[in-house]
């Protein structure tokens, strides 16, 4: 890997995308972090020791993804991303789940083109080229992006790399390597909007959220983690008294059977016609809203049309009426 390109290309990246990939990163951190703990959980309860120790290590956490964005003359522009499914024994991606996402995003954004990949790391490594080369099928010069998610608080530079493949004779053979290539960050007016609300989704000083979606959502959050916390010691007391540990206490059993019956609650017929009679009004409301929004479009297109070609006939000197 050299240090710099020498394919004299321009990079504007915006902040949507390292948005995008810093919270593909988070989601999938916290949710391996969840695993683990359900695992080391599930052997301490089943006292199986030797189970836990020959549980082999983890790879190192790893998001994959695609960057979509516009190519103008030597001007690439990398506006959005989205995610892809990553095999990381393989290091190989699901190619029918590009194929469909790609499909879908270029319905939504007819004028952005698949320009390469992302990828978390600390630096580009040999493997990469792999996934590098399967890309090259949808862009012959394809882009790598590097996100590193080392936290360093003394680095004040964003921890981002863009890489491109240049087809380099080493030894005699020629192989494609990384180089590194520059970058600026460009933004619009709704965009420095949208990250300036993110970048306050945070508590303040005093301890509460700053703001009003943040609360919402730190509420949500310590209810279920209430609710988890009283089945959790429910279901401990029943399995305690199923064991013989505790008495058999018939009022309280009582109470929780009372309470399980409210959950096939949802799942009965008639909860399911109101549910479609609901859903089907919303539907037909929605309907009755575009028809609505349709025929004032029409009646203004028809107006114009009237008033224009009244002009036209007044000049010819004849008159005419639609």
């Amino acid at each position: 890997m050299t240090s710099s390109s020498g394919s004299g290309l321009t990079f504007k990246l915006h902040p949507l995308v390292i948005v995008n990939i810093s919270d593909h990163y988070t989601r999938i951190k916290s949710q391996a972090q969840l695993s683990q703990a359900a695992a080391g959980g599930a052997c301490c309860n089943g006292g199986d020791s030797a189970q836990a120790s020959s549980l082999t290590p983890a790879p190192p956490l790893r998001v994959v993804g695609c960057v979509i964005g516009v190519q103008r003359g030597r001007t690439v522009e990398i506006f959005n991303s989205f995610e892809l499914v990553f095999d990381p024994v393989s290091q190989s991606i699901d190619r029918a789940y590009l194929e469909k996402k790609q499909e879908l995003y270029k319905k939504v954004f007819p004028n952005f083109y698949v320009l390469g990949w992302y990828s978390t790391g600390t630096d580009a490594q040999e493997s990469d080229m792999q996934i590098h080369k399967a890309l090259m099928d949808i862009n012959e010069s394809p882009v790598y992006l590097l996100l590193n998610p080392t936290i360093n608080h003394a680095q004040k530079d964003l921890p981002i790399t863009i890489f491109e493949s240049e087809l380099h004779v080493i030894d005699g053979i020629p192989q494609l390597i990384f180089v590194r290539s520059t970058y600026t960050i460009e933004t619009v007016e709704a965009e420095r909007i949208s990250i300036d609300h993110v970048a306050h989704l945070k508590p303040s000083d005093g301890g509460s959220a700053a703001t009003q979606l943040a609360a919402h959502l730190t509420g949500i959050y310590s209810a279920i983690k209430m609710l988890n916390g009283r089945i959790k010691l429910v279901y401990q007391y029943l399995l305690a008294m199923q064991r013989g540990d505790l008495p058999v206490d018939n009022s309280l059993l009582r109470q929780v059977s009372s309470l399980m019956r409210r959950l096939p609650a949802i799942e009965s017929e008639k909860f399911q016609d109101d549910f479609l009679m609901e859903f089907n009004d919303t539907l037909l409301v929605t309907y009755l809203a575009m028809l609505t929004s349709c025929s004032s479009t029409l009646n203004e297109l028809v107006d114009k049309f009237n008033t224009s070609y009244e002009r036209q006939t007044r000049r010819g000197g004849r008159t005419a009426f639609i």
